[in-house]
């Protein structure tokens, strides 16, 4: 019998905001712009990327926060797609969390922590002759298998944490961010300050009209930024624990992404007045630097890298945390409604879901030794957009059905916002099946590995005598 108790209200507007924010700002900020430059070899383009990719994201967050307004509750967009859709479509959404959308972005969080800390500390190489090993030629299991041993460790860690209950994981959060905020204006202040002569490739507008930038190649550019705008729709899946919560979210997503666009911005501005473009590419063909590290070590030296070392693991120790907290509501939700095993939807002894915390957990330390993190975010990026896109259509169906139904909020510049989130979806989707096949192949075969899992929840749950029973 699952446990029938119900989550605590506890989180009002302001934990909102800041789960918001916490879930987007990780390792993009740091990381991102050095591919982006590899693919566009324009700072203007660069920027015009983020910008485009912060409207779009508003877009979507506008268009989700008028779902979340109407049909909040725990689970996020499961329990949104299974009133829209039907319980198939929103089981294979709570799946593809479980398999890759989540899962996948808790262990690059944690890899990309484990990196920063190997800056500071080297951390011991393990099994290093078995760092040639792969599984399919795709994946190398024991390559730098010291550092992936760290952010296993910091997975769990966190994950117990969450274990003991909510108010401790929405406070560590809580002061994380503040750091981070505090570290990324000391960057853009001291960077901004400290430049005297701007890099000659920087915001040369004739760039715009060279041709040199494709359609294709500036959205395979964007899977960047939309990596590090990532996260925004997270504080859907604690609906059931905020107070008021069909107001309280959607001003939580307009307000935090607002928020993020801006601090995107100023930081990059400052990256590309720092480091030329040629040296942006030089970062990311070495495959170990971090944009940041180097764009600080410019002005700063010795003393700015262990300054910005430890700001990135703080960072990504907040958004891990963070994505850990509000991750395994869904797997919950998911339990209750009989479409998942059934011990995910117990509560334990602090009324939070441990059960979903651990297996979670257990699953995103099995990706950390999967892939690098530019295959995990292409992977994640590409099978979130799916469905960020039916989300986007559920407005307009949601309008058909339910057209007197109160809004609490109704998504601005209806239907036009929605439609071109909608195509923007499809253009990006088929973009990176052609731009990247192998990502995009994985992450397919991961979101339809949930067909046969349905199939047998299903037929394991017809089996049973008494259906009101809470079991699957």
């Amino acid at each position: 019998m699952v446990n029938q108790r119900n989550l605590i209200r506890t989180l009002g507007l302001g934990y909102v905001i800041i789960f918001v924010v916490a879930n987007i700002i990780g390792s993009g900020v740091y990381k991102k712009i050095a591919p982006m430059a590899a693919e566009l070899h324009s700072s203007v383009w660069i920027l015009m990327a983020w910008i485009v990719a912060g409207i779009i994201t508003i877009f979507g967050a506008l268009s989700n926060a008028e779902v979340a307004g109407l049909l909040a509750d725990t689970g996020g967009d499961f329990v949104y797609f299974k009133k829209i859709y039907n319980r198939f479509f929103a089981f294979l959404y709570g799946w593809s969390l479980f398999a890759v959308i989540q899962t996948a972005t808790i262990s690059s969080l944690a890899y990309v922590f484990a990196q920063s800390l190997n800056s500071i500390i080297p951390i011991p190489e393990i099994f290093s002759s078995l760092s040639d090993f792969s599984i399919g030629g795709v994946f190398l299991p024991f390559h730098d298998f010291g550092v992936k041993l760290t952010a296993i460790f910091l997975i769990l860690l966190l994950t117990f944490l969450n274990i003991t209950g909510l108010k401790s994981g929405a406070g560590v959060s809580k002061f994380i961010m503040f750091l981070v905020f505090t570290g990324l204006f000391v960057i853009a202040f001291f960077g901004l300050s400290h430049v005297d002569v701007l890099p000659p490739d920087f915001m040369n507008l004739s760039d715009l009209t060279s041709g040199t930038v494709t359609i294709s190649s500036f959205f395979t550019a964007m899977l960047g930024a939309f990596w590090a705008y990532q996260g925004w729709v997270s504080v859907g899946y604690i609906g059931g624990e905020v107070k008021d919560p069909n107001k309280n979210i959607p001003k939580g997503i307009v307000i935090g992404v607002f928020v993020v666009i801006f601090i995107y911005l100023l930081v990059n501005v400052t990256y590309l007045t720092l480091l030329s473009i040629p040296q942006l590419e030089q970062i990311y063909a070495s495959g170990n630097q971090i944009a940041a590290i180097e764009a600080v070590r410019s002005f700063w030296g010795t003393g700015g890298v262990l300054f910005i070392s430890l700001l990135i693991l703080v960072t990504t120790l907040g958004c891990t945390n963070a994505s850990i907290l509000t991750g395994a509501r869904p797997y919950y939700a998911m339990s209750r409604d009989r479409l998942f095993f059934s011990g995910i939807g117990k509560l334990n002894k602090t009324n939070v879901p441990g059960n979903s915390l651990l297996w979670q957990g257990i699953w995103a330390s099995v990706l950390v030794l999967s892939g690098t993190f530019d295959q995990l975010t292409d992977m994640i990026i590409f099978a979130v957009f799916i469905f960020y896109g039916a989300t986007s259509l559920g407005v307009i169906i949601l309008r058909r059905k339910m057209p007197d139904a109160q809004r609490p909020y109704k998504v601005w510049g209806y239907p036009v916002v929605p439609v071109i989130f909608i195509i923007f979806c499809l253009i990006l989707f088929f973009n990176t099946i052609i731009t990247r096949p192998r990502e995009a192949a994985i992450g397919m075969i991961l979101i339809l590995s949930g067909i046969p899992v349905y199939l047998f929840l299903q037929r394991k749950h017809s089996k049973q005598n008494d259906p009101e029973s809470g079991n699957i």
